[in-house]
């Protein structure tokens, strides 16, 4: 990649987290800050980034419109959304929808349920396969070839008391996931919040994409989550019809 792209791109990615000073970008870069001036005056121009009113500088609002003409490009989502909001509507809770990028699995959408629960998933963020329901039950699905590809980018970093701290560990749990059909985030990366995750099917019987309804603990603990498994599935597996999947749930 050329090396001006590559800084623009980095560029990007570091003002999207929070504004940065031009001395910010330089140091981030490791260059004089002549040159990131030069490469951050590019980026305005074209909408990639803008400057507040402190003068640093942040994510411009053309990479929004990219972003949803992206997001409108994504047959999955725009086939899953209905059904994502009729289940975020009936139980209440927050609904992710996941797909396999690569050897990534991004949420490529979310439905917010009632209330105001901070949680650090975002459309277009990758889900941590270590932690996320959707990225375990996506990556449980795989061939034995794609699911070592996509663990060996799991960082295994600690979040809480239930985090899976190894491979081993992991792949344990995906056995499981494949098993019963469904996987749990057990309140591994953010410890009041649980979720449930079940897959779905594209056309070939693959799993490409995954759904995950995402509760507080002290609201709707496992227990209950699993409880509505039945009704979890059904909603998947109207995705993968909507899909061009022929087979059932299994």
């Amino acid at each position: 990649m050329s090396q001006t792209v590559a800084r623009a791109i980095d560029i990007i990615g570091f003002v999207s987290h929070q504004p940065r000073s031009l001395n910010d970008v330089a140091e981030h870069l490791g260059v004089h800050k002549s040159t990131a001036l030069r490469l951050l005056q590019t980026l305005e121009e074209a909408g990639f980034v803008r400057k507040d009113a402190g003068g640093h500088y942040a994510m411009g609002f053309q990479l929004i419109a990219y972003g949803q003409l992206a997001l409108d490009q994504v047959e999955a989502r725009s086939l899953a959304h209905p059904v994502l909001q009729e289940l975020a509507a009936r139980y209440g809770h927050t609904v992710h929808l996941g797909e396999l990028v690569g050897d990534r699995v991004v949420y490529v959408d979310k439905v917010d349920g009632k209330g105001t629960v901070a949680m650090g998933s975002r459309i277009g963020l990758q889900a941590q396969t270590h932690t996320a329901g959707v990225a375990k039950v996506i990556t449980a699905y795989q061939d034995p070839a794609a699911q070592e590809r996509i663990l060996d980018q799991a960082t295994f970093e600690r979040y809480t008391d239930t985090t899976h701290t190894s491979r081993e560990s992991l792949v344990a749990d995906l056995r499981e996931t494949r098993a019963r059909g469904w996987a749990e985030d057990n309140g591994e990366h953010e410890g009041y919040i649980n979720c449930v995750a079940v897959p779905v099917f594209d056309a070939r019987g693959k799993v490409t994409h995954g759904i995950s309804v995402t509760a507080l603990a002290a609201v709707a603990p496992l227990a209950e989550l699993r409880g509505h498994l039945d009704e979890f599935r059904s909603a998947a597996q109207q995705i993968s019809t909507e899909l061009g999947w022929k087979g059932n749930t299994p």
